[in-house]
């Protein structure tokens, strides 16, 4: 029986393409859009990350609370008191660090590969498997003997070092081996250090999941076995991420308050960890990763769902319009026997008809839109290389047809049910009354409370990219090439420093260089982390300590950066010594440390390169620099020299040109190979790309959101078009005799015009209430902008208002030009 209803559907579709073509490519446009984005819902929020019983694996994270740092990593005696300490709800604690450096290929030149360093238990904890050699044993990571302390004489010859051991990705050992099995158990160049001696090979796919801002590397290449001391005089220096796995029956609840009591011995134990309050946070690792995209997923999800409904509102106002015309054919099939049930199957077999080929359309639309996110997405959306269209998402496109054919369906379907078969029979031409057209109306206001919801938060995203646009970054991003150099580029602090000043010389040579400096971490670039510094009063009360980002830098850094100096000098040669403790200071920093007072020639407390933090003199003050995002301004910032790290340590060049940036890429590249062939070039681009990709989240967000919401306005004036040339059509004869007794055309336009606006407004206010409740879900993604915002809500009303008098003034137009003698005479 389903089948002959969806054979006689079919054939009936074909008789009406004009209604069907519209119908079904509207369908296709919310199945389309839905899918694509519950794609990557389905693989980012979804999906379990890809480690055995992923469940069970929490990340470890170290929060200073009393210095508002969250997310720190752990020192080596940190991750040994937890892993030892917490044995009655963990199996087990793992951890690892990341970085790049220069490896020797097999001709010698170098290549920059990624590099980790873990917990001898990590890979079993993670549950990789080994597909070649062997997996880390414990004894591998056995601690290096102790170095004699220096002035102390040695008891009898130093013990010797313990070999490291690495374990290659699936990848690099095709690459640098050619998948030869031969390469376990050889030494891997290394420069800088020790050679690691190759023990294993990864089966292929193996990643690290962490989000972006921690900064880890995604496909490490080469693993080490890292030798871990247990050392309580270092837990200033913090390197490790920690992951571990839940015993199986164990609450997060239960876990967080065995590491409660953990901490609480660390801070008992340490100064600095009870005076700037550690606290140890676990959270589950997936929702760890997901955590800054899930709010902008989220707003996307709803907006293509609320798509979806304009679609499915649209559609459905078509067919009460095709069923309102096939009034007549429905009362005949009515009063020859047909029953209800009869003529509601026929009606959702149209509306299943329209729904499979929108979905087969909307699949088609989908794979497109989901090329179209990989290209455009930022990166902090995690497995984005994963994203396809799965099981799940093909149930999740089929679901979506099956409540798109109910919503636009089964109204029309219940309204053309019960025809008033004497009523229709006895009426004539297109003077019957209009079928469905409470419900007709009711659906165009629907439309257009979802599209205006969309509109608002278009609008909020719009005003949020225009205020990241004119983010003061604290520098000048034009014309400035930015690069980093790696490898070994001396063993001594003076070769360093040669180095470091030839290359300073020859960079600044090149035609069309205006000046060359060079910073570790760069602005933009990733790589922050806080130190802790403070005034005089952190002497004897230690919770006084407060964080900054460093930044090394040598002389000359803020004149190639254009960064203004605001008071004070900025660093000279004679500075860029490990002897001076000479600091620069931005000046969120100098307001919070000296108030109301000139932070020049003033000492604070800061610890980089000591235990315990030391005295150093602000020589000057510069604008606060975007270092990390441009969203927020981040913490304070403050600048030492390169020379006060022993040289050598800011690795990132820039370069500002008198031209295009980037056409000096391939002389920079020339000046590296000319001074040492164990260097490498690695992220050579221009300023204004990292500019560019930090503002991709809020232009990811804006561009589909503002997509979602064109096309819900068309749809929206399309239903709202379409509800007034029905209602013309319908009402030609009382338009006729309106005319006929003397009402002017302009009334009549005045009358079809209103009562299009009457429908807008109500829709307008649904929405307005919707938006004032539904727009806080925006608000992690808005910059500048408070998501209850006078000026986008008005500016959006207005732009629909326009829209919906645009759609009505054609069939009004239509209504005033109509003859009524003519009008009259067909009726």
């Amino acid at each position: 029986m389903l089948s002959k209803d969806l054979i006689y559907a079919f054939r009936s579709l074909r008789k009406s393409p004009v209604f069907a073509i519209t119908a079904v490519v509207t369908i296709a446009l919310g199945i389309g859009t839905s899918t694509a984005i519950f794609s990557v819902t389905n693989t980012v929020l979804l999906h379990p990350i890809p480690y055995k019983a992923a469940d069970s694996l929490v990340l470890a994270c170290s929060d200073l609370r009393q210095r508002n740092v969250k997310d720190f990593p752990l020192s080596d005696a940190d991750f040994l008191d937890l892993r030892n300490g917490a044995k009655s709800t963990f199996e087990d604690f793992a951890a690892v660090n990341t970085g790049r450096g220069p490896v020797p290929q097999a001709d010698g030149t170098p290549e920059q590969v990624r590099v980790a360093g873990v917990s001898t238990n990590f890979f079993r904890l993670m549950g990789a498997r080994i597909a070649f050699g062997r997996d880390f044993e414990d004894a591998d990571g056995l601690p290096q003997p102790p170095v004699p302390q220096a002035g102390v004489a040695p008891a009898g010859p130093p013990p010797p070092q313990l070999p490291v051991f690495a374990i290659l990705s699936h990848g690099y050992f095709k690459r640098r081996f050619g998948g030869n099995p031969s390469a376990i158990g050889q030494a891997l160049p290394v420069p800088g250090g020790p050679s690691p001696i190759v023990v294993g090979v990864l089966s292929p796919g193996f990643e690290l999941l962490f989000p972006p801002e921690a900064n880890m590397e995604q496909f490490p290449d080469i693993w080490f076995a890292a030798r871990i001391t247990y050392d309580t005089a270092n837990r200033n220096n913090v390197q490790w991420r920690v992951i571990g796995r839940m015993k199986p029956g164990v609450t997060m609840e239960r876990a967080q308050s065995e590491a409660d009591t953990i901490t609480e011995q660390l801070r008992r134990a340490n100064l600095v960890a009870r005076t700037a309050d550690q606290y140890i946070r676990l959270e589950p690792m997936k929702q760890h990763l997901v955590s800054e995209v899930r709010p902008a997923i989220l707003a996307l999800m709803g907006g293509v769902i609320f798509l979806l409904l304009i679609a499915c509102a649209n559609v459905a106002n078509l067919m009460l319009v095709r069923a309102s015309m096939r009034e007549r054919e429905l009362a005949l099939r009515t009063a020859l026997g047909a029953s209800w049930w009869r003529l509601v199957r026929q009606t959702l077999a149209e509306a299943l008809v329209i729904s499979a080929l929108g979905m087969a359309m909307g699949l088609a639309l989908a794979q497109f839109g989901i090329d179209a996110l990989l290209q455009i997405a930022p990166e902090n959306v995690p497995r984005l290389n994963t994203i396809h269209i799965d099981p799940a998402v093909l149930a999740f496109s089929t679901l979506a047809a099956l409540v798109a054919a109910a919503l636009f369906g089964v109204v029309p379907a219940l309204s053309s049910a019960c025809p008033d078969i004497m009523r229709i029979l006895r009426a004539s031409g297109r003077t019957a009354g209009l079928a469905g057209g409470m419900l007709r109306n009711g659906v165009v206001v629907l439309e257009v409370a979802l599209c205006f919801v969309l509109l608002i938060g278009s609008g909020l995203m719009f005003r949020s990219f225009l205020a990241i646009q004119r983010v003061d970054v604290g520098f000048d991003p034009h014309n400035l090439l930015t690069f980093q150099v790696l490898g070994n580029v001396g063993d001594k602090p003076f070769t360093r420093q040669a180095f470091m000043r030839q290359f300073h010389e020859r960079l600044a040579a090149l035609t069309g260089v205006r000046t060359a400096a060079a910073s570790f971490p760069m602005p933009l670039a990733g790589g922050f982390n806080p130190i802790r510094w403070g005034t005089i009063e952190a002497l004897t009360d230690q919770s006084k300590f407060q964080a900054a980002d460093l930044q090394i830098v040598l002389p000359g850094y803020f004149e190639a950066m254009h960064t203004p100096l605001i008071a004070g000098r900025t660093f000279t040669e004679a500075d860029n010594t490990p002897d001076r403790n000479m600091l620069i200071v931005d000046q969120a920093l100098a307001s919070k440390a000296f108030p109301f007072q000139s932070a020049v020639g003033k000492r604070i407390l800061f610890r980089v390169r000591t235990p315990e933090a030391q005295w150093g003199e602000i020589v000057g003050v510069v604008a606060h620099q975007r270092d990390v995002s441009l969203a927020t301004s981040g913490r304070e910032q403050l600048y030492v020299t390169d020379g006060y790290m022993n040289h050598g340590a800011a690795g990132w060049w820039a370069l500002r040109t008198t031209g295009d940036p980037a056409g000096y890429a391939g002389r920079v590249r020339d000046e590296i190979r000319s001074m040492g062939a164990q260097l490498l070039v690695s992220d050579v681009q221009p300023m204004d790309a990292l500019v560019v990709k930090a503002q991709a989240g809020t232009r990811f967000s804006l561009l589909l959101i503002g997509i979602f919401a064109a096309v819900a306005a068309v749809l929206a004036a399309v239903g709202l078009y379409g509800v007034l040339s029905t209602v013309v059509r319908q009402r030609t004869a009382e338009i006729g005799v309106r005319m006929a007794l003397g009402a002017p055309p302009s009334s009549v336009f005045r009358l079809v015009v209103g009562f299009g606006l009457r429908l807008s407004i109500t829709g307008i206010a649904i929405g307005l209430l919707a938006a004032l409740e539904l727009t806080s879900v925006l608000k992690s993604m808005l910059v500048g902008v408070k998501p209850i915002d006078p000026v986008t809500f008005g500016a959006m009303a207005v732009l629909f208002f326009l829209i919906a008098a645009l759609a009505s003034w054609i069939p009004a137009r239509r209504a005033a030009s109509l003859d009524p003698v003519e009008a009259l005479r067909e009726e």
